[in-house]
């Protein structure tokens, strides 16, 4: 029985260290290893919901806190099924590339909802609760590293539980939460970079009528096509009637169509704006 109760005290113990709010910005983890891949911050000041179950596994120094979602996360087209979902045990990933961090693992029942393409990847929403390590045995080398990044507190809000924000040049997002920066197309700038447009996303096929050069296209906030889209660089094109009337942002290169003044935009990337 005594050995029973130093054992429930033990236990119990990093739960009544962090009774008191955060003195400091803390980093999340994916696992109880400061060198794990990191889903979001919690500012000072901030009470973390500590999951008990998880404490029990945990190593000395590591809280496990409870994180509702929704998150933005990433999984490899391959991971898909062709009824568009996530295969159960497919590895989800916080940013597009085979080296970023893994999210977690998909689960049967899992709540998806794809919000872009990224080439050989696209972009989701998933709505479960995670469970997240913060250290609090000390103070970790890199917290002096991140005292210019802004942090976070855990909410619902799908801002605050985003993955890092993407380089727009690479992959063609915004600082996930954010509105893409908008680009002029008579700004001057040379049209056969790669730049972000937003509109909404439309279908240029209608009954009876000649087929357009490209089925898809831009429309501005007037309803009013001013780009057509070509979507032959997107590997996962049976996605993309999902898209259709709603406003998203695209990354390509815009060009004039041959002997015509319509802009045609090679899209590499299409995400829900």
């Amino acid at each position: 029985m005594k050995t029973k109760f130093l054992t429930l005290i033990a236990l119990l113990a990093p739960l009544a260290s962090i009774s008191a709010p955060l003195t400091e910005t803390a980093a999340v983890h994916t696992k109880p290893d400061q060198a794990s891949a990191v889903v979001t911050f919690l500012k000072a000041g901030t009470e973390p919901a500590a999951v008990t179950d998880a404490m029990a596994n945990s190593p000395a120094g590591w809280l496990a806190v409870e994180l509702p979602g929704p998150f933005e996360a990433y999984v490899q087209n391959k991971d898909l099924t062709k009824g568009l979902d996530v295969k159960v045990g497919a590895n989800i990933y916080l940013a597009p590339k085979p080296d970023a961090g893994v999210l977690t693992v998909a689960i049967k029942d899992d709540k998806v909802t794809l919000t872009g393409l990224h080439g050989r990847w696209t972009q989701i929403q998933l709505t479960r609760k995670l469970v997240g390590y913060v250290f609090i045995g000390g103070t970790p080398s890199y917290l002096p590293s991140i005292a210019t990044t802004p942090a976070q507190t855990v909410t619902s809000s799908p801002s605050t539980m985003s993955a890092p924000p993407v380089t727009p040049g690479v992959y063609g997002v915004a600082t996930p939460g954010h509105a893409a920066p908008m680009v002029n197309l008579g700004d001057g700038g040379s049209t056969t970079l790669p730049r972000q447009f937003a509109g909404k996303f439309i279908s240029t096929r209608r009954p009876l009528a000649p087929r357009r050069p490209f089925d898809w296209a831009l429309a501005d906030d007037a309803g009013k096509r001013y780009a057509y889209l070509d979507v032959s660089k997107l590997l996962l094109t049976d996605q993309i009637e999902n898209y259709v009337n709603h406003s998203v942002v695209v990354f390509g290169a815009a060009k004039n169509a041959p002997d015509t003044k319509e802009i045609v935009i090679q899209v590499e990337s299409l995400q829900l704006k």
